[in-house]
Order: C-alpha cells, then sequence, then structure tokens
C-alpha cells in the first residue's frame, strides 16, 4: 500500500508540475507586420513571463473590423486585439470588450490620468475605460529637401498654405521621372477618413457637419491635384503606406503621411527627407490634423484576462521607448532619450496639438463610410463635392440621431 501511495503521489505531484509548466496562451492580433510592434513587444514581454505564450496574428488594417466582428460571433476572437481609436465606442458599447476600470484601478503600473486628453479619450467610453493607447500620432507633409533644390524651390520655407501646396506640387511634378508633386492616401477606407477630415476641419467642418462650403472647397482641392495629374490616379486605391512607399522610392516630390513611417523612411530613402506642419487654407488660418494610432483591448470573451492584462500593462510601461523604435508618439508624457529623429519628431508633436478624434460615436464605421463615399463620388466625378457631401451629411445625420 505505501509502494501504491507513494506511486500515486508521485503521479499526483508530477501532473501538478506539469500543470504549472503549461504556459497560458494568449492570442494577440495586430495590424503589424513581422519585426514590427506587436511582435517585438510580444517575444520581450514572454521573456519576463515564461508561463505565458503570446501567438500574434497580423490582420490587414482595412479588415480588423470585420475579421474581429466575425471572431466574436463565432467564438474565435483573440484575448487581446489592437483596435483603431474611433472603433473602441463601437466594440464596447456592444459590450465586446472587457472593462478595464477595476483592474486599472488595482494597477501600480497604469495611470490614466497621465495620458494624454486625446488618446484617453479615445479609450472612454460610457465613463469606462476599455483599453490602452499603445501611442498616439498625427499626420504632416513630407519633402524631399533635394527636389526642391533641383527645381529651384526653397528647402527652408515648404509650403504653408494650400495655394503654396499647389504651386509646390506643380513645379516639382516631373511626367517625364514619374515624379509626382503629392502623394496621399484617399481610398475607400478609414485611411481616406483620417487624411481627408483635416482638411475639412482647418475650414471649421466636423465629421457631425460635412456638408459646407470649407469642406467642398478642400474635397475639390484634392479633385483639382488629381485632375491636374498633380497626383497619381493610384491616390484613389493607395493606403497611406503605400503613398509614402511611393515617396521613399522618389516617385512623389511630397507626402502626407505619419511618424510611423520614419523607421521605414530611414532604411528606403536616399535623400533629405523634412517633414512640416500640414498648410493651412490660407496663411495664419486654424491648423487641424488627425488623432491616430490604435488602442489596446481586451475581449470581454478572453478567457485569460488577467494574463491578458499583464501584457497591456508592460506595454504601456513601453510607452517611453515607442516614439523612438516604432515610429509612435507616446500617449503619456515621457523623457525623450537618444532621440533618431528630434527635429521630425518635433513637427509632429506640434502637430499633436491640433489634431481631432474621430468620434467617439459607436456607430463611427457608417460615419466614416458616408465620408468616404463622398471623397470617391467627387475624386471620380460622379458628382461635385457640394452634392457629395450634402448626401454624406444626410446619412450622418441618420447615424447621429438629428
Amino acid at each position: 500500500m505505501f509502494r501504491v501511495g507513494a506511486l500515486l503521489a508521485g503521479v499526483m505531484l508530477a501532473s501538478t508540475i506539469v500543470a504549472k509548466a503549461d504556459p497560458v496562451t494568449l492570442d494577440l492580433w495586430t495590424i503589424d507586420r513581422e519585426g514590427e510592434y506587436h511582435f517585438v513587444m510580444a517575444k520581450e514581454f514572454e521573456k519576463l513571463h515564461p508561463d505565458i505564450k503570446v501567438n500574434v496574428k497580423h490582420v490587414q488594417f482595412s479588415d480588423m473590423v470585420n475579421d474581429l466582428a466575425r471572431a466574436v460571433a463565432t467564438g474565435e476572437g483573440p484575448d487581446i486585439t489592437y483596435i483603431d481609436n474611433p472603433e473602441v465606442s463601437l466594440f464596447a458599447s456592444r459590450g465586446l470588450l472587457l472593462d478595464l476600470t477595476p483592474l486599472i484601478a488595482e494597477s501600480k503600473i497604469i495611470k490614466v490620468d497621465d495620458i494624454f486628453p486625446g488618446p484617453r479619450s479615445s479609450v472612454t467610453w460610457d465613463g469606462k475605460v476599455y483599453g490602452i493607447p499603445r501611442g498616439a500620432n498625427t499626420i504632416a507633409l513630407y519633402y524631399n529637401a533635394d527636389m526642391f533644390k533641383a527645381k529651384g524651390l526653397d528647402p527652408d520655407k515648404p509650403p504653408t498654405t494650400w495655394d503654396e501646396l499647389y504651386a509646390a506640387a506643380k513645379a516639382l511634378n516631373d511626367p517625364v521621372k514619374n515624379v509626382y508633386g503629392l502623394a496621399f492616401s484617399a481610398v475607400a477606407s478609414e485611411e481616406g477618413t483620417f487624411q481627408f477630415l483635416p482638411w475639412a476641419q482647418m475650414t471649421g467642418a466636423s465629421y457631425e457637419k460635412i456638408d459646407t462650403p470649407g469642406a467642398a472647397k478642400a474635397l475639390t482641392f484634392w479633385s483639382k491635384l488629381i485632375d491636374e495629374k498633380l497626383a497619381s490616379p493610384d491616390t484613389l486605391i493607395r493606403s497611406q503606406w503605400d503613398s509614402t512607399g511611393t515617396f521613399n522610392a522618389g516617385n512623389a516630390a511630397m507626402v502626407i503621411s505619419g511618424p510611423w513611417e520614419l523607421p521605414r523612411m530611414s532604411k528606403e530613402a536616399r535623400f533629405d527627407y523634412r517633414v512640416t506642419m500640414l498648410p493651412t487654407e490660407t496663411a495664419g488660418g486654424p491648423r487641424a490634423s488627425a488623432l491616430g494610432e490604435g488602442d489596446n483591448v481586451i475581449l470581454a470573451s478572453s478567457k485569460h484576462p488577467k494574463e491578458a492584462f499583464a501584457l497591456i500593462e508592460f506595454l504601456y510601461e513601453k510607452m517611453p521607448i515607442v516614439w523612438n523604435e516604432f515610429g509612435y508618439l507616446p500617449a503619456y508624457s515621457v523623457d525623450a532619450k537618444d532621440a533618431k529623429w528630434p527635429v521630425h519628431y518635433a513637427v509632429f508633436a506640434e502637430s499633436m496639438k491640433f489634431a481631432k478624434n474621430r468620434g467617439p460615436n459607436p456607430e463611427w464605421p457608417r460615419i466614416s463610410k458616408a465620408i468616404q463615399t463622398a471623397i470617391q463620388s467627387t475624386l471620380t466625378h460622379q458628382s461635385d463635392a457640394a452634392t457629395a457631401l450634402a448626401t454624406a451629411q444626410a446619412d450622418i445625420d441618420i447615424v447621429i440621431g438629428k
């Protein structure tokens, strides 16, 4: 009996050891590619937490919302996911995200009040916190200083108004060398809305009130750039990533994009690339920019909320390095050390002061879709800007209950 009992005890002990050795597995979805933020951070987290394994899956930015919705419906959603900041209210309002408020209250790492107001509002819904920003970003105007010099333009005096931007794009345009004056993204996705709203907001328009003469002027300006082939016809289907790729390759003299491009640009661009604030409608006119970047959230269906939150805390604590390693601006004040691109980041940091949220509204995808449709309709000449934006406004009014 003793020998049998000892054997059973040994088996029980072994099973206990095996149970403890089996790591918890977290599934994390991201728009990042291999070697980028979430992939790198997951490996670093695993080194500190050998009992937790993180499976990272890349999802296309444009597919994330629909893929998440399908996965949640079938019970196959991840534990943690990246969500573009205007989508948090969509998922939170439907009870699909874990309320982090009580976990944050007990956290010794996350201090919500330290997060800048814009990013903080992006993760807040109905007074509760449903995510933590992984960083922040905005957009500005990159330009090729070497091309400026070659065309007789002063690289120390980049465009400051829409008229100056048009004139520079025209001077820099070089069809013989396959160089467009300007690259930007008007794609029929959230990226198109993200890039267009600041132009409308500079004129006093907003996502709630988009059918204004100023917004129509902004959209007409975009159309003019494409019609005169100062921007590529592919602008209608090209993402921000692809648009910046043409700039890096020397096929566009200027591009509208964000700080996330700096790590790639530093490797690909073989010229003097600089950045300046988005030009305003008129000299000294109101500024606007877009508040970008996404948030790390935990799905309410996660079977490992404790471990998932530990990863969220780790990512928050690593905020001081994101601006230098991955091209994001930090979502809270950090001591920036060993800056790789201090001049560029200073421009984006200044631009952040004028960055505006998209929403929050739980029906943001419908609002954004209305704006995207107006953009596409105008740029393909199916409608004039004023009519297209009036149609968008009618759809938006239904969504926001006007």
